[in-house]
């Protein structure tokens, strides 16, 4: 593990502590590092109305983005029990799309430590070149 990775999960352990979940109390930390350097965290965001839920690696890209960050270099991970939780499938699909070969960094409070690339946990990732490859053809939907 290398520095950057311990500074991120750091990052990620302090927004851990902010985690709104009163429903599932499964508190989650995230924190992505683009690729000029900056550090966002993030951390997972609970409603009453379950579907309005954002899990803390969006919460984090989306602050980057936010501040006109689109190409992240890596994201630590925090979760509270068990082994090191991998990011769901809607964060693996948001991740992509800003860093299809970041880095992820997975911890937990017992210092069990996973590292990967993305593209292990979301291979062949749908991007925005599916879309662009198509943009041109009307007749694709009539």
């Amino acid at each position: 593990m290398t520095a950057d990775d311990r500074a991120l999960l750091e990052a990620a352990v302090a927004a851990q502590q902010r985690a709104h979940c009163p429903f599932s109390r499964y508190p989650v930390g995230a924190a992505v590092r683009t690729v000029q350097g900056a550090v966002f965290s993030g951390c997972n965001v609970e409603s009453a109305s379950f579907s309005l839920t954002c899990c803390a690696e969006r919460v984090a890209v989306f602050k980057a983005v936010s501040e006109g960050h689109k190409a992240i270099a890596a994201c630590a991970i925090v979760t509270s029990d068990g082994k090191p939780a991998a990011p769901c499938g809607a964060c693996r699909q948001v991740l992509y799309e800003f860093g299809p070969e970041m880095r992820i960094v997975l911890g937990n409070p017992s210092g069990e430590i996973r590292i990967m690339n993305l593209a292990d946990l979301l291979p062949e990732g749908f991007s925005q070149e599916h879309l662009l490859s198509h943009s041109g053809d009307a007749d694709c939907c009539d």
